[in-house]
């Protein structure tokens, strides 16, 4: 747009060009094929009036010419179409470290997951029974798998872990009460809050014991004849460190019991294998919560069992029956893509190949030996790459990883942090730079540096980002 300074004219708003004049702007035919008329037309439009609503702003006190307003168009016409791309979901570099990386899809599949996709994305079995020609039931191969893996008598399939609690409270304990201990009445991510959901749900919230303490004697003496369910709630992200204690899963189960009650495990993130071994303590192991009696437990498939976005519900086959006979399943129950991630998924596991096959698995079990050595050699290969003139600086530093996705806080995995500095470009502006490229790059910034974790990173994807970075010297 023209100094204002410059010319005592106003700019004529009929100067501005029409719909069909941008379209057929050099800009609005390389722009065309790939987004298509009625697509571009809307582009087009959106930029005229943006044009239309900066002159009425102005008052029209700058003066422009009919082909400076046409120019400036095409220019807004080309930044919203590149806007809308990079809106789409796509394929990124996770260089963060951060493993189940929720603003980046938490778990990635493993390479059978990804193929069960592309199988089953046509005409599949998902309701059809080979073996009779007649209808089948919906998820139980996944189901059946989820509870032999858990030791459980059976399992059910909803969209997340919200909506599996929420179906077990609405199922179980509406019109109830809800034992709970004070402690784990936390906010999980997006104001999902504990006591909102037993709300929603119809069932009462009593609580118990105190924040960093609660006795078994607490919920003994808060069961009344209105007494549905004893829940038990794994903090997430939340922990009190310290003077602490609270009952077992075993004891609460037995005391469900004992006053004909069902004992009711939400466990978060849950696990099928130990961790412990890979420094993650405090997540709950799916098949000990079962073998320690829990009537019901819940907890989510994309997050440490490295599968897609789901609600995996296990328990006894009576309280699993009622939850799956509820009106309410219907709403929450998953498509056939999900089934048939989760079933390459938890078949990994049957084979005992889930460290190999599975991503998270796979990143979280990388030593920091490992890490140091990838670091070495990937800072060897860009070196090479890059020239003698490059204003690119690598070094390597120590540094952490995090599991992510409210999963194990408290765990400090080691590793190697590739640190990156520009002779022109400040931290933020490269980091930037590689977030805005092709494939974007996410990174962390670090002390005016930004660093990058290999853990994320595939081993496929190495050569990619020596690349992007040789682009950026």
């Amino acid at each position: 747009m023209a100094d204002p300074e410059t010319s005592t004219k106003k700019t004529d708003l009929s100067l501005l060009p029409s719909v069909d004049a941008l379209l057929r702007s050099e800009t609005g035919q390389d722009l065309v094929s790939g987004i298509g008329v009625k697509h571009l037309t809307l582009l087009a439009r959106a930029a005229i009036e943006g044009l239309r609503a900066e002159i009425a702003r102005d008052n029209g006190k700058s003066a422009v010419s009919r082909e400076e307003l046409l120019k400036e168009a095409q220019i807004r016409l080309a930044a919203g179409w590149d806007l809308q791309k990079r809106a789409r979901l796509q394929k990124v570099i996770n260089a963060t470290g951060v493993i189940i990386h929720t603003n980046l899809g938490r778990a990635p599949l493993s390479e059978a997951a990804r193929a069960a996709v592309a199988e089953t994305g046509g005409y599949c079995t998902l309701e059809y029974d080979l073996a009779t020609g007649k209808r089948g039931r919906r998820g139980a191969r996944a189901e059946k798998l989820l509870a032999d893996l858990t030791g459980a008598e059976a399992a059910l399939i909803v969209n997340n872990c919200a909506a599996a609690a929420y179906l077990v409270l609405t199922a179980l304990a509406a019109g109830g009460e809800t034992i709970i201990s004070r402690g784990e009445l936390v906010e999980i991510g997006g104001d999902f809050r504990i006591p909102d959901v037993m709300k929603q749900a119809g069932t009462t919230l009593v609580e118990v014991g105190t924040t960093n303490r609660t006795k078994l004697s607490d919920y003994k003496n808060a069961i009344t004849e209105n007494t549905r369910l004893i829940a038990r709630v794994h903090p997430s992200n939340f922990r009190v460190i310290g003077f602490t204690s609270s009952p077992s899963v075993a004891e609460l189960a037995e005391l469900a019991h004992k006053r004909g009650l069902t004992f009711f495990e939400d466990a978060g993130s849950g696990a099928l294998p130990d961790l412990t071994q890979y420094g993650l303590d405090g997540e709950p192991r799916i098949s000990d919560s079962v073998a320690a009696g829990v009537d019901v437990a819940t907890f989510s498939g994309d997050k440490l069992l490295g599968g897609l976005q789901t609600g995996l519900i296990v328990g006894r086959a009576e309280v699993v029956e009622k939850l799956r006979k509820h009106p309410l399943y219907r709403v929450l129950r998953v498509d056939k893509l999900t089934y048939a991630t989760l079933e390459a998924t938890l078949e990994s596991y049957l084979r005992g190949t889930e460290l190999e096959d599975i991503p998270v698995l796979k990143m979280l079990s990388q030593t920091k030996e490992q890490l140091a050595e990838r670091a070495a050699n990937f800072v060897e290969n860009l070196s090479a790459e890059l020239s003698e003139n490059s204003s690119l600086v690598v070094d390597i530093i120590p540094g952490h990883s995090a599991v992510g996705g409210g999963a194990a806080p408290e765990a400090k995995l080691e590793t190697s942090l590739i640190a990156l500095t520009h002779k022109t470009l400040s931290a933020n502006q490269l980091e930037e730079k590689l977030r805005l490229g092709e494939p974007p790059v996410i990174t962390r910034v670090l002390e005016d540096k930004v660093v990058l974790d290999l853990r994320t990173v595939s081993e496929s994807d190495e050569n990619v980002l020596v690349k992007t970075l040789q682009d950026l010297s």
